[in-house]
């Protein structure tokens, strides 16, 4: 068995070698020329898969330790029985941290409670359902909006129009494919409130970023467009700006890397299906009041200071996000 694998997939090393031949590369510089007789390949998002890489490989299975899959032709994969596996929910306490951190920066700056807002999530799911789980406790009014759960369950979700309308702060929490891309465009931007917060965890082309570039509207993005070569207007315009961390808390990151070893293991029979970074103690789970968590969400995560730091230093987008430290989630 051969497996590949991005070099930058923490906690990864040692794991495999008892029972295969194992490459390690950087994701960008992962070639069709390294495929030759290789049977699994482990990745992130900055591994292209699709049929340029994989085209006449033996690759038969991937594994992608990012929730995302929109860096996977998921229809040529289909087509050619190469299995996918995407780490689903690895890294949800570690964005809604950010998250936290953002709606922190927001309240503050403009000295009101969190009962003064409306909260439009957009996508539900792992990470949307946390977000609004704990911004309902901390007294923000929240409103969802999910077609494709509306349509499977039903419920009280709303149409993202109406988010727009009545929401203060609209934050997005969904997978890029073609229903999404510039989900918020020149339309959507159009029925904000003027005063309207935009945040942005999920991926960047779910926002046309061109748009906020002379906007009016406050916004906050962890994801951009066309990274690392990010537009410096977007980025010199944000009221804060972090490189793609959003989800790099340290048990996310031990997730992630847990969750595809355990892919990997199932499919190739493997007796490493519970295995678990031993240096990495899971997050303990706890609910957290409005006040203690601005008390202590910057001990946790200084998310000013990374966003000046990436407000002058750009053009390390990759280097800074490649070599960050990664953040311990709390609750």
């Amino acid at each position: 068995m051969r497996v590949v694998i991005d070099q930058d997939i923490p906690f990864i090393r040692g794991v495999l070698e008892p029972y295969a031949e194992v490459r390690y590369e950087r994701g960008v510089d992962i070639s069709a020329e390294m495929l030759e007789g290789v049977d699994a390949l482990i990745v992130r998002t900055r591994t292209r898969c699709n049929e340029a890489l994989l085209g006449g490989s033996s690759v038969r299975f991937i594994a992608t330790a990012t929730i995302g899959t929109d860096h996977i032709d998921m229809d040529y994969c289909s087509k050619h029985g190469i299995k996918v596996y995407n780490a689903r929910g690895c890294n949800a306490r570690g964005v809604l941290q950010w998250v936290a951190a953002a709606l922190r920066h927001v309240v503050m700056a403009d000295g009101k409670s969190p009962e003064e807002y409306t909260l439009g999530v957009v996508g539900v799911g792992s990470v949307g359902s946390l977000v609004s789980e704990y911004a309902s406790s901390w007294g923000f009014k929240v409103l969802e909006c999910d077609p494709p759960r509306k349509e499977r369950e039903g419920g009280d979700f709303r149409s993202i129009e109406e988010l727009a309308e009545r929401c203060d702060i609209l934050t997005f929490h969904t997978p890029l494919d073609s229903s999404t891309y510039h989900l918020l465009d020149d339309t959507l931007l159009a029925k904000l409130r003027p005063e309207a917060t935009i945040l942005n965890a999920s991926r960047g082309g779910v926002v046309d970023n061109s748009l906020l570039a002379n906007s009016s509207h406050r916004y906050i993005f962890d994801v951009w467009e066309n990274e690392p070569l990010l537009d410096a207007r977007v980025l010199a315009n944000s009221a804060l700006a972090t490189p793609h961390v959003a989800g790099y808390s340290l048990q996310g990151k031990a997730n992630a890397t847990a969750m595809v070893i355990s892919a990997v293991a199932q499919y190739f029979e493997l007796p490493i299906v519970d295995w678990y970074p031993s240096e990495v103690e899971p997050t303990k789970i706890r609910k957290i009041g409005w006040k203690q968590m601005c008390d202590s969400i910057e001990e946790y995560y200084p998310i000013s200071e990374e966003s000046a730091y990436l407000k002058s230093h750009a053009e390390e987008f990759e280097k800074i996000r490649n070599s960050y430290s990664y953040r311990n989630e709390y609750f």
